[in-house]
């Protein structure tokens, strides 16, 4: 009796975790500036400006030319979520905790990469038309996309990664980061995988997470596209 009664009073637990994170590495802390570039990827990738938590990595600048709050509420006109400060000194990291984010010490190793375009003329892509295939893995900080028709990869699709096309993309093979389909809105655009990981699917705006993934089609054969103007995942047989 005893034992129910202690389970029943629980009312959380602490648990080890990795999530996917996207880290916002600061060469300036110019507000106009950044709020520029972010209105630029906004009119690009929309699906990904949907509430997105971020860590801002103030690394490269100067501690005392930085005001936090006003370059947090850029990020929140944009549709980014600021939860965390990574880098800067003391001063920083009160000024983090002052407007309830975390602060990460600096990182002296960078893992992580600046998302870049991949360089086509290297790295096994064909125009096929007005679409696109990418002969190999499209690695964690590289974008891959196909502004004018579909985007095929035969490969792997990296955590860390983005695809993204006019059209449909066809990932054969693991697909574990971004996915973007229809960016120009057509709403008969789809997404195909051989292995559905994806941190985020988004077909002409309307998108979805990882976590709101049933957990059943994880590691599956699926087709994603819009059905009643909402996304529908289903087992591609």
């Amino acid at each position: 009796m005893s034992l129910k009664v202690e389970q029943a009073t629980t009312a959380f637990t602490f648990k080890g975790g990795m999530l996917p994170m996207t880290v916002m590495e600061l060469s300036t802390s110019d507000p106009e500036r950044i709020g520029a570039q972010l209105a630029g990827k906004l009119s690009q990738a929309p699906a990904f400006f949907q509430h997105t938590p971020v860590v801002l990595s103030v690394e490269k600048l100067d501690d005392t030319a930085l005001a936090l709050e006003r370059l947090c509420a850029v990020c929140r006109s944009h549709r980014l979520l600021p939860v965390a400060v990574r880098g800067g000194g003391e001063g920083i990291k009160q000024s983090a905790w002052a407007l309830g984010l975390g602060w990460f010490p600096p990182q002296e190793i960078r893992e992580t990469r600046p998302l870049t375009t991949v360089d086509e003329t290297s790295a096994g892509i064909d125009e096929t038309g007005s679409g696109r295939i990418h002969r190999g893995t499209v690695r964690s900080g590289q974008q891959v996309s196909a502004p004018g028709g579909d985007l095929v990869i035969i490969g792997a699709v990296n955590a860390g990664a983005e695809v993204l096309a006019a059209g449909s993309v066809h990932v054969y093979g693991p697909l574990r980061g971004r996915a973007l389909a229809g960016i120009h809105g057509d709403r008969q655009a789809g997404i195909f995988c051989r292995e559905l990981h994806a941190e985020l699917l988004s077909v002409a705006g309307t998108y979805k997470r990882l976590e709101d993934v049933d957990r059943a089609l994880l590691g599956t054969p699926v087709q994603i596209g819009l059905k009643e103007d909402q996304l529908a995942i289903e087992a591609l047989v």
